[in-house]
């Protein structure tokens, strides 16, 4: 693709300076162990800024299916009004008590209020998470918030969704009629400089995953012009890309009861439908994709 300029992030744009600030501001002693290594547990952030992407639902399958694996899953929802991600889980919990089952279940942390004195609620929670937790899934808000920019910092592994258009494309960079690339969007922006703070910490990098959320099953021209930029694009910020889940019913389904995929026999479907095994195979390829430490793909 012509016309690449500008892509490594620089300068003080809109709210990047107030993301240094706030860091600094913000950065315990605790939090800046976490940041260098002090926290053990691996931390997966899921993440963007724009809503729709299919954040929640990734975050639950995800989180879900390692604590179906054996692992010990730790789970914030930092979206602190909408929380689609904390109900699910509590939804979940309700099901199983009420049906009396016994569904390996992410432990749900709590956010605190800040204090006074400055002390963040994030690093407490997930500090009060890890001493249980081989994993904290820490699910962001579709918008800028101060939360979502610390959580960048703590993560391990940075799952991004997005939906297989260039609107939302534009989240990662801007794009001229041409088809040309601009530069980085805010949100790339504020990825590369979070990897810049882990770096003045002694951290290490952030394995960044772009993820296709409802892709079309035809080969389209629009699927394959996302394809062919978001391929060229991840070259220049340092992502990998892979394929999420397709638009499919189920998903929206299994909401109220708080399930996933990999729940449906415990409930007594006895046969699954086509549709069921191929997401199924969806979040198998995801969970291998992610290429997370002591994790061998099991369902």
């Amino acid at each position: 693709m012509a016309g690449v300029r500008n892509i490594a992030p620089g300068g003080d744009s809109a709210g990047l300076g107030a993301f240094h600030r706030a860091g600094r501001g913000l950065w315990s002693g605790a939090w800046r162990a976490g940041i260098a290594g002090g926290f053990v547990a691996h931390i997966i952030v899921v993440g963007n800024e724009k809503g729709g992407s299919g954040k929640s639902t990734t975050s639950m399958h995800v989180a879900t299916a390692l604590a179906r694996m054996g692992h010990r899953v730790g789970a914030l929802d930092l979206d602190v009004r909408q929380r689609s991600f904390g109900r699910y889980l509590e939804n979940r919990a309700a099901f199983a008590r009420r049906e009396g089952l016994d569904l390996p279940t992410p432990l749900l942390g709590r956010l605190e209020s800040e204090t006074q004195g400055g002390t963040d609620p994030l690093s407490q929670a997930v500090a009060a998470l890890e001493a249980e937790c081989d994993f904290i899934l820490l699910d962001c808000p579709g918008s800028h918030t101060r939360l979502s920019q610390m959580a960048h910092t703590l993560a391990d592994t940075l799952i991004t969704p997005m939906n297989d258009s260039f609107v939302d494309f534009d989240l990662l960079a801007r794009m001229s009629p041409e088809g040309g690339i601009l530069g980085p969007s805010i949100y790339a922006e504020m990825v590369w400089s979070a990897r810049q703070l882990r770096g003045e910490a002694g951290a290490g990098p952030i394995d960044w995953l772009v993820l296709r959320n409802r892709l079309g099953t035809q080969a389209m021209h629009n699927k394959r012009k996302v394809g062919g930029a978001l391929a060229n694009l991840s070259r220049r910020i340092g992502f990998r890309v892979a394929p999420g889940f397709s638009e499919r019913v189920i998903f929206r389904e299994l909401f109220p009861r708080g399930l996933t995929l990999l729940d449906l026999k415990d409930i007594g479907t006895e046969q699954l439908s086509m549709s069921n095994i191929a997401a199924r195979q969806e979040l198998r390829d995801l969970i291998g994709e992610l290429n997370l430490p002591g994790v061998s793909v099991s369902f």
